[in-house]
C-alpha cells in the first residue's frame, strides 16, 4: 500500500495537525516506510502462538467472590431524605 500526497492530507487534517506544503513529502515517506514494515508482519507465520500480554507469563491475581460486609441496611439509609423497604427513593427523571 502507498500513501499519496491527498492521503497525508487528509491524515494531517483528521489529526489536527498543521502541515505545510513542505512537509508533505517526507511525511509521505514516514507513513509508506511505516506500512512497509506493517506489510512485512504480515508475512510472519504465527499458527499456534497464543496471544500474550505480557512476555513474562502471569496468572491475575483472583479473589474470593463473598459477602465481606453487610447486614444493617437500616444503618445505610438512616439518613436518606425518603426511604421505602431499606431502599432509597428518588425522584423520577424519565417520562
Amino acid at each position: 500500500m502507498s500513501v499519496d500526497e491527498k492521503t497525508v492530507r487528509r491524515i494531517a487534517h483528521l489529526a489536527r495537525i498543521a502541515v505545510t506544503d513542505e512537509e508533505v513529502p517526507h511525511l509521505q515517506g514516514e507513513l509508506n516506510a511505516i506500512l512497509s514494515f506493517v506489510e512485512q508482519l504480515n508475512e510472519v507465520n504465527v499458527d499456534g502462538v497464543e496471544p500474550m500480554t505480557s512476555v513474562t507469563p502471569m496468572v491475575m491475581k483472583k479473589r474470593q467472590d463473598g459477602v465481606t460486609d453487610g447486614g444493617y441496611p437500616d444503618k445505610i439509609v438512616r439518613n436518606a431524605p425518603a426511604t421505602e423497604d431499606s431502599f432509597f427513593l428518588v425522584p423520577k427523571v424519565v417520562e
